[in-house]
């Protein structure tokens, strides 16, 4: 079956055509240029853009798979978490599209997306992978660090989460404080390869607490307490230090809560989505740390992935329509959620 989806959720602009778990087109348009001078999101230039650029993405994505709206069988929609004014745009179009070609509505939550990103396949259908339940998933970006025990397609238990910031969050302030431009986590890893994460003594959030949930405000405070001990030369002369003292702060607390849930729950399969999981020494440790312990790692085939993209959304959607979620009639139940529980729209 051929599923359009349009993610709106956040600075992404994002349309696709997926067929089954494959990917046929995922076009998307990012604003990071626009918000830069903010230093972060703005919301009503958000939702401007997405209200100017929606139809051009909707057009090519479907030119780029080569269908129209005749071959779509259904529309799927991510309707948060997010920012509210975005979430509307996507959510306003996907349910005129629904209502037009009279097809079902999937609705997705964006975590879903990031969790089945990386059962995605190509157009010719690889990676060829096969899930398994029950797996551990790992989602790390900038608005969120879950981890969420999945039990099948719509069995979802979030056993832990952040306490305030998200990881990808922490990383762009921490950029800010150094004087970086939005987004300041790429910026970070870029700059911390030549860095000597041992340079400042920062301490590793929650690391002696047994539960599973994140925390960076602290550590973000840490950080600001070391840089006002220090002046700007020194500051600038050692900022690739400073950005790998900062960035394996915050990976040592991913990677040490990561070691607790697989011991805790006894899960042998990792699936890892998220903007943040792009970076590439995240995955090195996490990789390694999956080896250690005999766990089988899954990630997204494709860089593109781990950002916000409709793709993802498409892939959720199709196990979601296999087993019955979704709306044929009512579309008006349908609303933007800015923090929805993982287990809304489950059936």
């Amino acid at each position: 079956m051929n599923i359009l989806s349009i993610e709106t959720s956040c600075d992404e602009t994002s349309a696709a055509i997926t067929k089954e778990r494959r990917i046929i087109s995922n076009v998307v348009y990012s604003q990071i240029d626009i918000h830069k001078e903010y230093g972060g999101i703005y919301p009503i230039l958000a939702k401007r853009e997405h209200q100017r650029k929606i139809g051009t993405v909707l057009n090519k994505a479907l030119a780029y798979a080569h269908v129209t709206l005749d071959d779509i069988d259904a529309v799927a929609v991510t309707f948060g978490p997010g920012l509210v004014i975005a979430l509307e745009v996507g959510l306003r179009n996907a349910k005129e599209l629904a209502a037009n070609l009279n097809k079902p509505l999937i609705p997705v939550d964006h975590s879903e997306g990031h969790i089945f990103s990386a059962f995605a396949q190509n157009r010719k259908g690889n990676p060829k992978r096969e899930i398994n339940f029950p797996f551990l998933a790992l989602v790390v970006s900038g608005g969120q660090t879950n981890l969420v025990l999945v039990h099948d397609y719509a069995g979802y238990e979030i056993i832990g989460r952040t306490l305030d910031d998200a990881a990808g969050e922490a990383l762009d302030k921490a950029a800010k404080m150094l004087g970086m431009s939005y987004p300041g986590g790429p910026i970070i890893e870029t700059l911390a390869k030549t860095g000597n994460p041992k340079y400042l003594d920062l301490p590793i959030p929650l690391q002696n607490r047994n539960d599973l949930d994140f925390s960076y405000s602290g550590l973000k405070t840490a950080l600001k307490y070391k840089l006002q001990e220090m002046n700007q030369h020194e500051i600038v002369s050692n900022l690739p230090h400073i950005c790998a003292s900062f960035q394996n702060a915050v990976f040592t607390s991913i990677i040490l809560k990561l070691k607790k849930a697989l011991q805790q729950t006894g899960i042998k399969t990792l699936v890892v989505g998220g903007g943040v999981l792009a970076n590439k020494t995240l995955r090195s440790r996490i990789r390694r740390l999956c080896r250690k312990n005999g766990v089988t790692y899954y990630q997204p085939y494709a860089q593109k992935l781990y950002g916000d993209n409709a793709g993802m959304i498409g892939i959720a959607a199709y196990f979601k329509y296999k087993n019955g979620i979704y709306l044929q009639n009512d579309l008006s139940s349908l609303d933007r959620v800015a923090r929805p529980d993982l287990t809304m729209w489950v059936g």
